[in-house]
């Protein structure tokens, strides 16, 4: 590493340390690094839990563990100046130990680690965050080959070797080069990854993901889906009965059916998801002012639609967003439980006929003039 002098022009190198050097421990300071920035080794991690010690009949603990964006295990093993020769029988270990953690277990490992470093977070919340917003139960965790990190300043050769064959084997293991340097007052650390070398990396890793999400998406959802279609086959023939909304709508995959209202861009749906059942209505006619503008009129109506329908709804104007929403929800219900199905129809075909006749005329009248 060398810092530019541009008046000078000229550079000078800043010459590499030892952590020993600097008096560093591995897991006081090293560790504590990684788990308070793990963005250092190159990606977005949510470290779950660190000393993990949970294994049966063995006292061994890995440094740290965590999930990367594809709800995998990455297993985290630190060295300072040196790897030692055992260092990858050693994290082969941890993840055959890893390999078995259920989905249940490992939100009890991270809530655990919450409990003790951030006490005010909750496991689910934090997992649901950092993975974008995808609810908890459509989550899949340690469904893939866990991974391996190892970090050190320096990787012995017989590590490298069984590393650079691992990798060929499609064992996923990363080398992170670790290197403390002092410049003036200031320490400075470089973070390198150098197995496998980054840019062949990611090819390969896109490419494998690729396939491998397609499959695993495929496989994920097809029962889903057909449980999904095999409810609204049942629902519709229900409601059919009882009303002709829906008589022209055919069942499909999706977690909600829709059938017209009479106003474009507002129709009326059912919802069905593995935490509640719905019918609703969002309003999504133009741009975000006009959509809450019909809202706004539907509300000032609200004593009389809720009148109408027979007890209160859901009314959300949803400011951050373009549409809004009026709903009525029946939570602690799953569509993928059959046990389930007769308490949902029942709500849906009861709620959507007087949902319809509460809002139907009172949403035209909102729309006649934009």
């Amino acid at each position: 590493m060398f810092v530019l002098d541009q008046e000078g022009n000229r550079i000078t190198k800043i010459e590499s340390k030892t952590f020993h050097e600097f008096g560093f421990k591995e897991r006081e300071h090293l560790q504590e690094w990684i788990a308070k920035s793990p963005e250092c080794l190159g990606e977005e991690l949510l470290i779950i839990q660190k000393e993990f010690d949970g294994f049966s009949d063995t006292n061994e603990r890995l440094d740290l563990l965590a999930l990367d964006k594809s709800g995998t295990i990455v297993v985290i093993e630190n060295k300072l100046d040196d790897t030692g020769k055992d260092v990858t029988w050693q994290v082969l270990k941890y993840v055959s130990y890893c390999s078995t953690l259920s989905k249940q277990q490992i939100k009890e490992i991270y809530q655990a680690y919450l409990d003790n470093y951030e006490p005010d977070k909750n496991a689910e919340e934090s997992m649901v965050e950092f993975f974008d917003g995808k609810p908890f139960s459509e989550i899949l965790l340690n469904e893939n080959d866990q991974r391996m990190i190892m970090v050190a300043a320096k990787f012995r050769k017989e590590v490298t070797s069984t590393v650079m064959w691992m990798l060929n084997h499609g064992i996923k293991i990363q080398c992170i080069k670790v290197t403390p340097y002092k410049y003036n007052d200031q320490i400075l650390l470089d973070m390198e990854q150098i197995i496998p070398v980054k840019e062949a990396q990611d090819y390969i890793i896109k490419m494998a993901d690729k396939t491998r999400e397609e499959k695993e998406g495929k496989e994920a959802n097809r029962d889903l889906l057909e449980t999904r279609k095999a409810f609204w086959n049942e629902l519709l023939e229900e409601f059919n009965t009882r009303s002709s909304q829906f008589k022209n709508i055919n069942a499909s995959t999706d977690h909600w059916l829709s059938s017209g209202s009479g106003v474009s861009g507002a129709p009326f749906s059912f919802v069905v998801t593995k935490n509640y059942a719905a019918v609703e209505i969002l309003i999504n006619i133009g741009t975000k002012e006009e959509n809450e503008k019909v809202f706004d009129r539907l509300f000032q109506n609200r004593e009389g639609i809720e009148e109408c329908y027979g007890g209160p709804l859901t009314w959300e104007r949803l400011d951050d967003k373009k549409s809004a929403r009026i709903t009525h929800r029946m939570g602690g219900v799953d569509v993928t439980n059959r046990e389930d199905w007769n308490k949902i129809q029942n709500f849906l075909c009861q709620a959507m006929v007087k949902f319809e006749k509460a809002l139907k005329d009172p949403l035209k009248t909102a729309t006649s003039s934009k």
